[in-house]
């Protein structure tokens, strides 16, 4: 069984580590919705849905344009899957977690859509833990 969660943040790292400016990976909701989140926090520079054509049928992608600062250091320095399919971590906007005392964000599903960890508490919310990035 595959984690399509874990997989996208795999891709992440791994764009990082060799110092891409793009990353590549199969469209779903979700994972739009989760770099459409990341985007407005300021993590990503780009999110782009891409249709292909190919054969008969067409398929979408989802192209992320990676951040780096000035010096070419990523604006992403850990990206942490919390919540898994074989172990699911729910929390109650009280106990949601702080990601290096505020710099950092946990994304939360909840049942008004994928909200951080601030907006959880701001609108006493709580939900899944999906990953915490700093």
């Amino acid at each position: 069984m595959t984690d399509p969660i874990a997989d996208m943040l795999t891709r992440i790292r791994n764009a990082q580590a060799v110092k891409k400016a793009d990353v590549v990976l199969p469209f779903s909701k979700f994972k739009y919705e989760l770099a459409k989140l990341l985007l407005t926090e300021g993590w990503l520079q780009a999110v782009e849905k891409i249709t292909k054509q190919k054969g008969k049928g067409s398929f979408d992608e989802l192209k992320l344009t990676l951040k780096y600062n000035k010096s070419g250091k990523p604006a992403i320095s850990s990206l942490t899957r919390i919540s898994k399919p074989g172990r699911r971590i729910y929390t109650e906007y009280k106990t949601a977690p702080y990601v290096l005392n505020g710099l950092g964000i946990a994304v939360i599903s909840t049942s008004k859509g994928l909200m951080t960890n601030k907006r959880s508490r701001r609108e006493k919310i709580g939900g899944e833990v999906i990953f915490e990035i700093y």
